[in-house]
């Protein structure tokens, strides 16, 4: 089950001020392949979707999945974030 959705992958994003440049990078994927489902225009393969999550997870942004009063994204406490 896809786990993330358009609206959170620009939110959680937004929460640190990535561009898609950014999350492409840091999720090893391409720009397009992060401006495409942005905006809608196809789901993300399981290895991309991973990828994304793992790299928006590692600069401190939690996904919310439905069952947690979500969905959504939020920033992890500062206690566990990698740069506090």
């Amino acid at each position: 089950m896809k786990r993330l959705s358009p609206a959170l992958c620009r939110a959680g994003s937004a929460l640190i001020d990535w561009t898609q440049d950014d999350l492409a990078k840091a999720a090893g994927v391409g720009r397009s392949t992060v401006r495409d489902f942005e905006k809608g225009h196809h789901c993300l393969q399981r290895a991309s979707e991973e990828a994304i999550i793992t790299a928006l997870h590692n600069s401190g942004v939690e996904i919310l999945a439905e069952g947690r009063g979500g969905p959504g994204v939020r920033l992890r406490s500062a206690d566990r974030l990698p740069w506090a």
